[in-house]
């Protein structure tokens, strides 16, 4: 059996004509939901570009890589890692690098249909949120090219001077603390989860698509895909940014 696959187009048709309002959320997730791949692979890759990657971080970028494309992400030691290798920069000069791998790397990798789909959100005037695993430096810039005005995301632990310690703010926003955090938003903004969306591609954030109103998996991969087969949650199959084949590429953004 296969899930149901969601035409963007008529989904987007009735989201116009959808309960329009601030009551009504809807969720998008960030790697391989609004961006075709992961967006701190891109960091990574600039980094090793530079010269500025030691070898374990190398491997590291490697590993992360095999284990977002086979599906076998333990994404908290992931990002733990990566935040001991910056221990000592600067917060505020990461931003700004973070700007700069967006222009140059991520932007791109935006699926415009997505981008629709977020646009149809805000003329609703629904409450439209990035709620993602990433940190800060990956998340943000997407949310500001798409206007989106709430994130919920990881955040790096800073001394007084501003400057990375190496670790990360907890707890940390994956899986069902991703639900948490979604659900602590919707409290303190009087969003229902029952009439709100939700936008994701992984088994991880399972736990949030069976709270909303409104679940769509974006070119989930393996036990999300078979989660929607279970749930009839439908489908929606995004093609890689410039490409005209449907189904989406889950790759790494270098």
């Amino acid at each position: 059996m296969a899930a149901e696959v969601a035409d963007p187009v008529d989904l987007i048709a009735k989201i116009d004509v959808s309960p329009p309002g601030p009551q009504v959320g809807a969720f998008f997730d960030l790697d391989g939901t609004l961006v075709d791949g992961i967006t701190a692979t891109a960091h990574a890759g600039d980094r090793i570009r530079r010269r500025q990657a030691r070898i374990g971080e190398v491997a590291g970028v490697v590993e992360a890589a095999m284990r977002y494309r086979f599906g076998r992400v333990h994404f908290e030691g992931l990002l733990v890692r990566a935040a001991g290798y910056l221990r000592g920069e600067s917060l505020a000069e990461l931003d700004v690098v973070g700007e700069r791998i967006f222009s140059e790397r991520v932007r791109s990798r935006v699926f415009p249909t997505m981008h629709q789909i977020v646009l149809a959100h805000q003329r609703r005037g629904h409450t439209v949120v990035l709620s993602s695993s990433a940190l800060t430096i990956h998340a943000e810039p997407v949310a500001r090219y798409l206007e989106i005005g709430h994130v919920l995301c990881n955040h790096f632990d800073v001394d007084d001077r501003g400057r990375l310690t190496g670790g990360i703010t907890r707890p940390v926003i994956w899986g069902r603390q991703k639900a948490v955090a979604v659900q602590r938003f919707c409290d303190s903004n009087t969003v229902d989860l029952a009439r709100s969306y939700f936008y994701a591609d992984g088994e991880e954030d399972a736990a949030l698509m069976a709270l909303v109103g409104h679940p769509h998996p974006v070119n989930p991969r393996r036990s999300l895909a078979t989660l929607a087969i279970e749930q009839g949650w439908p489908v929606l199959r995004m093609p890689a940014p410039g490409k005209g084949s449907r189904g989406g590429r889950r790759g790494v953004l270098k």
